[in-house]
Order: C-alpha cells, then sequence, then structure tokens
C-alpha cells in the first residue's frame, strides 16, 4: 500500500509540473501559480469551513425559503461574510410565493394494517378533510406507469417503486428522481387519486424523503408524498403475494403563500478587470426536515471559506471574485433567476457552486471556450496533489449555476465531490451536522481557493460556455 501511495503521489507530483509548464506557455505566470499553491496549502491549514457551518446549522438550523428561519439564515450570512473580510456584503430581496408543509400521516390499512413512516413532496396540493382512503396500484417504476394505457390505476392511489442506484457521482439520483417530480402527472392522466412513491434516497433506515414535485396544470392536481425504503419494501413484499394494498393518508399543506427568500452576496473587488465576475455559489436554503447540514450547509461554508482564504492571503485578484449563497434553490431557482436578472449584463468568467454534500473533491470538470482549455489543465495540475482528477469540457457546474450556465451562455466549471453516501440524508430528517467531515470541508476549500483564484488571474476569457 504504501509503494502505490508513493507512486501515486509521484504521478501527482509529475502532471502538477507539466500542467505549469503548459499553463505558462499560454499566459500563466510562475507567480501566479505559485500564488495558487501557496493558497491550496493555507486552506488545508484552516478550518474556517468547519466553524461557518457548525454556526449555520446550530444557530439558524433548517431554513426554507421565504421562512422566518430564512431570514435568519440571511442576516448569519451577511455577518459571516463581514466577519471574512469581504467587501459589500449585503442580502437582495427576492419576492416569491412559497409551499408550507402541515401536519401528514399514511398507514396501510390492508391486508395488515402497519403505520407507515411518510413525508409529503414539496408543492403537493392538501388532501380533501378527513384524508383518503383507497386501494393501491403498484408499479416497479415510472417508466411502467408511463408504459401502462388501462384502468388498473383509476381511482386508486398509484405506488411508484422507483429504487435509487448508490453512485459517486450522483448518476443514480439522476435516474430515480423523475419519479418524484413526475410521478402525480402520469398518476393523474390514468385517474389516480393520490401518488406514493419510495424515497429517492439510498438509506435503509426508516426515514422519509421530501423534495420538490411538479403538476401539468391541464390535469388534475393530487396529493404526492414519499414512504421510508423499509415501508416500501414492505409494500412490495405484500404486492409480490397478489395482495390487495389499501392505504389512508391524510395530508395538510399551503401553496402560493407570499413571501420574501434572499440572495446574499460579497466580494473580494479586482483590480484591472473588476467588472468581471468569478462566482463561487451555494445555496442558503434548505427543506425543513433536518439542520441542511449537508444539503447545502456544507457548500455555504466551503465556498465561503475559499473566499476568505484569498483575502487573509492579501493579494488582489485581477477580476472580482463573488460569493453568491442563492436563495430558494430546493424549489424553485429563484435565487438563481433573480440572479441572472439583475447581473445579466455582467461578463461572468465563471460560475460555479459547491452542492453536493461535504464529501472529498475527486473529479474538476469544466465547461469553457476551447482556446481556454490549457489554462483549464493547468487548474487541474494545481489540484492534482488533493486527488482531484481531470475530467472533460462537459462537466455540470451545480443546480443554481447551471441554470445559470445555460441562460446566459457563462463558462463554468464543476468540482465534482464524492456522493457516495450523500443519498442517504438528502431532503430528510437525518441531514445533521454529524454527517459532515471537518477534513473533507478543509480539501473542499483548498480546491475553491486554487479555482477562484486562477481563474481571477487568467490571461484569457474562459467563456463562452460550451453547452
Amino acid at each position: 500500500m504504501r509503494r502505490r501511495a508513493l507512486l501515486q503521489a509521484a504521478a501527482g507530483a509529475a502532471f502538477a509540473a507539466g500542467g505549469a509548464a503548459r499553463a505558462q506557455s499560454v499566459g500563466y505566470s510562475a507567480d501566479d501559480l505559485a500564488h495558487a499553491t501557496l493558497l491550496r496549502e493555507s486552506a488545508l491549514r484552516e478550518n474556517e469551513a468547519w466553524k461557518l457551518v457548525e454556526s449555520l446549522t446550530t444557530d439558524v438550523g433548517a431554513r426554507p425559503a421565504g421562512s422566518a428561519a430564512d431570514a435568519r439564515a440571511a442576516a448569519w450570512g451577511v455577518a459571516a461574510l463581514r466577519r471574512l473580510g469581504l467587501s459589500n456584503a449585503r442580502a437582495e430581496n427576492i419576492p416569491l410565493r412559497i409551499w408550507q408543509r402541515g401536519p401528514a400521516a399514511a398507514r396501510l390499512v390492508a391486508p395488515a394494517p402497519q403505520a407507515l413512516v411518510m413525508a409529503a413532496l414539496g408543492n403537493s396540493v392538501a388532501a380533501p378533510a378527513g384524508g383518503i382512503e383507497a386501494d393501491v396500484a403498484w408499479y416497479p417504476d415510472l417508466a411502467a406507469l408511463k408504459a401502462d394505457s388501462s384502468d388498473k390505476a383509476r381511482g386508486k392511489i398509484v405506488f411508484i417503486d422507483q429504487k435509487t442506484e448508490r453512485t459517486r457521482d450522483g448518476r443514480g439520483y439522476g435516474a430515480a428522481v423523475g419519479a418524484r417530480f413526475s410521478g402525480a402527472t402520469e398518476a393523474a392522466r390514468r385517474g389516480a387519486v393520490a401518488v406514493a412513491i419510495r424515497s429517492i434516497g439510498t438509506d435503509r433506515d426508516r426515514i422519509a424523503h421530501t423534495g420538490a414535485m411538479g403538476y401539468d396544470l391541464s390535469l388534475p392536481r393530487i396529493p404526492a408524498f414519499a414512504v421510508s425504503v423499509p415501508d416500501a419494501d414492505m409494500l412490495a413484499r405484500l404486492n409480490a403475494r397478489g395482495e390487495t394494498l389499501r392505504l389512508q393518508f391524510t395530508l395538510e399543506a399551503r401553496s402560493d403563500v407570499e413571501a420574501t427568500t434572499h440572495n446574499v452576496i460579497a466580494e473580494i473587488p479586482g483590480t484591472d478587470l473588476a467588472d468581471e465576475i468569478v462566482l463561487l455559489g451555494a445555496h442558503l436554503d434548505s427543506w425543513d426536515l433536518g439542520q441542511g447540514a449537508i444539503d447545502d450547509g456544507a457548500g455555504v461554508a466551503i465556498v465561503s471559506a475559499a473566499l476568505g482564504v484569498l483575502q487573509k492571503a492579501g493579494r488582489k485578484p485581477r477580476r472580482t471574485v463573488r460569493v453568491v449563497l442563492f436563495g430558494n434553490e430546493e424549489n424553485g431557482f429563484d435565487g438563481a433567476r433573480n440572479y441572472g436578472d439583475r447581473y445579466g449584463g455582467a461578463k461572468h468568467q465563471l460560475v460555479s457552486e459547491s452542492d453536493f454534500g461535504a464529501g472529498r473533491v475527486w473529479r474538476f470538470a469544466s465547461r469553457v471556450q476551447p482556446a481556454a482549455l490549457p489554462l483549464l489543465d493547468a487548474m487541474a495540475a494545481q489540484l492534482a496533489p488533493l486527488g482531484v482528477e481531470r475530467a472533460g469540457n462537459d462537466g455540470n457546474p451545480g443546480p443554481d449555476a447551471a441554470v445559470l450556465m445555460r441562460r446566459h451562455k457563462w463558462p463554468a466549471v464543476g468540482l465534482g465531490q464524492d456522493g457516495t453516501n450523500y443519498f442517504d440524508v438528502h431532503h430528510t430528517e437525518n441531514d445533521t451536522l454529524d454527517k459532515v467531515d471537518p477534513v473533507a470541508l478543509t480539501q473542499n476549500v483548498a480546491c475553491w481557493a486554487v479555482v477562484a483564484w486562477l481563474a481571477a488571474q487568467a490571461p484569457m476569457p474562459f467563456g463562452p460556455a460550451v453547452l
């Protein structure tokens, strides 16, 4: 094992040296590269990110968009960014209409009465007073429901048993999440009175995962909820025996409630290219379950601390480096859209986001013009000693950043974290501070500090993005 580690370290050093040489050939100075190395090593000695996520989860906790806790989080964010020495820290108001959860419960009525652990899905309409009781139309996945042209679902509660595969890069979630978002539409299209789904998660705990769902307004809007994975397994076993399943549930919720959320923003002003922006983002809101530590308190802490490292190092970047803590990523992307409306005329050298938990960064991808790729390779060389591999020019920069990338063709990068265990706690009551690894946080901060600095110093524009 020791010999293997030494070989890997040697390979990383060789790659870094080659990347540095390539970078200088297209214009990075040796001084800029040396400062990137200094930032990387300085970040590894800091614990600012841990302090930030500990404070956010302890002093604010869950912060659904538009809530009183969301307003407290915005005030917390402005204060935290000022404490880090950043300039022009502010909270920009965003009017929106929000969904609010009420009491909900579900139980299996037949063939064997049992309580189910459940959570309403975000945007679900309320059930009628007294709830709904009906037989179940069981489907193994969303594709089976969409393929059904019979009357099997009419007058019933559709249950979609879509499983989520555990993957490092989140592909399993991407393949499964359609059941949550589109399940109610497909069930209503077939005459169902409600839809229930297996939680979109990889855990085996008896907890339910919430998350946003949507409606086709040309169809009836039916209530939607998720049940825990063990409860879904029980329903699947009973269905496999040929039993007739019958569920009863109550679900209260309010929609279209007027509210306000915020984008929290601060900067390190640039010098000769100060009107160009390097954007590091995360989202400040969370679902109302848990503490929002993984999703996305960790990301808030990582990108904020990364700017803190740049500020503490004392050198001014050429371009302005901006942190944006977006509002309402979870249920509408209001923060990303508002940012684009306000700042769409500004030139952005880079947009990026940390929103995949607190795992170590293992992959670096980009979305830049081809001429800029040697400069991105230079970034990769600086990241290689941190165990990060270079991926292609087809990366995902994170959800809010992707909205901006697509709308404005702003160039982007994605620092891919290890998400192997992310969907064990995603959108659940188990999203708590104890799931955050302080050592992994420092590696993330080091990665983001390097990327921010080299993007700000680059001798050419990175954009437009290759879409």
